[in-house]
Order: C-alpha cells, then sequence, then structure tokens
C-alpha cells in the first residue's frame, strides 16, 4: 500500500519525525474505525476524521490521498486479520464432515463481523470499486484455501473444479449482505440458510457421488 523504499534523505531524519508519522497514521485509521462503527459509512469522511483526531486535513492527505486510499488501507487490514483467525480455526478444528466444516467457517466469519461493525461498512455497505478489488482477491484466495482444505479430508471429490467453491464463497458472501442489511447483528435465519445453501450444493461434489457423472 505504502511506498516502503527509504532513498538517503529520508533514512537521514530524524526518528521521532517517522515515528509521529506512524502514530499519525495510526490515528487516522482508528478514527476511521471508530466512525464506520459509531455512526456508518457515509460518516467517515476525511473532515469528520480530521475532526475526531485533531490531524489538520491537510496533514491528513500528506498521508492518505484521499477517502478511498484510508479505505482500501482498512480493507487490507480486515483481509489480512480474518485469513489469520480462518488458518488458525483450520488448525485447530477438525470437522467431521462438509456441514460442520461450513458451519466452522460460516460461524468464525459471522463473529468477526459481529465483532467488527466497521468491517460490514466497509465491505458491504460502502464498497468501492478499489475495496472490490480487495474483496475480490480475499474471496478468490479463500475459495482455493477452503477447497483444498475440503478435498483434503476427503469432503469434496478431487476433482471439484474450482469455479464451484468460488461460486459458492461468492453466494455465501452475498447471504451475508442480505443478513447485515436485515440486521445490525447478521440475521439469523438468513444464516441458517446460507448454511444450507452452500451445503448442499458442495455436496454435489462430494467423493460419493463421483461415480454419477455430474455434470460440469
Amino acid at each position: 500500500m505504502f511506498d516502503n523504499s527509504v532513498s538517503p534523505k529520508a533514512s537521514a531524519r530524524p526518528a521521532p519525525v517517522q515515528r509521529r508519522g506512524v502514530e499519525r497514521v495510526q490515528a487516522i485509521l482508528e478514527a476511521a474505525e471508530a466512525l464506520l462503527r459509531e455512526q456508518g459509512y457515509e460518516a467517515a469522511t476525511l473532515k469528520a476524521i480530521g475532526e475526531r483526531t485533531g490531524i489538520p486535513l491537510a496533514s491528513i492527505y500528506h498521508y492518505f490521498a484521499d477517502r478511498n486510499h484510508v479505505d482500501v488501507e482498512l480493507a487490507r487490514r480486515h483481509s489480512e486479520e480474518l485469513n489469520l483467525r480462518i488458518t488458525a480455526a483450520f488448525e485447530q478444528r477438525s470437522s467431521k464432515n462438509l456441514g460442520q466444516a461450513i458451519d466452522t467457517i460460516v460461524d468464525l466469519s459471522l463473529a468477526y463481523c459481529r465483532e467488527f461493525p466497521s468491517f460490514v461498512e466497509l465491505w458491504y455497505f460502502g464498497r468501492s470499486p478499489a475495496i472490490g478489488e480487495v474483496v475480490q482477491a480475499f474471496d478468490e484466495a479463500q475459495a482455493e484455501r477452503i477447497r483444498r482444505y475440503l478435498i483434503d479430508r476427503g469432503f469434496l471429490a478431487d476433482d471439484t473444479p474450482e469455479l464451484a467453491v468460488e461460486l459458492a464463497f461468492e453466494a455465501g458472501s452475498r447471504l451475508f449482505d442480505v443478513a447485515f442489511r436485515r440486521s445490525v447483528s447478521g440475521d439469523g435465519p438468513t444464516i441458517s440458510e446460507l448454511k444450507r445453501l452452500v451445503t448442499a450444493y458442495l455436496d454435489t461434489y462430494s467423493p460419493q457421488l463421483e461415480s454419477r457423472g455430474r455434470g460440469r
């Protein structure tokens, strides 16, 4: 996101100046998170961030080109944290069947959305084209990892196409959007239907159906 190259001139800058810059960036992002959580996407403007942090708007522009730049950095950070949690869940939990595996993934994602309403505001309600690129990259990477996870545990046939899991992941993401538009905490019945839909669809790619000549 940021250019990490350091020129001779930049390396000569006093450490306190560099530290101040890091602290200001962190303050800007924390203020944006708070505004998203408390007032929603439309309220998290650069002007509002400046008022909350006491950082002049001109100084904010020194670190972020525009509001969209702030949003993308927040979305990137959330995608990294959610990725870590999914990784931990895969390593710590042992699902006995496809349904349990889907439940684990959905429940973890639901818990994250409830813990970070700002994530929901960015990911679903304020999705700009730039944030959309972050979301697409995350979705594609997670779909492939989930595919490998389900195949390795024998819940999906080895030849399950990538597209099948990508579509399941996309359907799940769309229903998460619906769930949080219906309720700030994620509508329970919608989440339950999400699990049923994704599990039933992916179950058509189970090893037990391998010999039935499934259509691609």
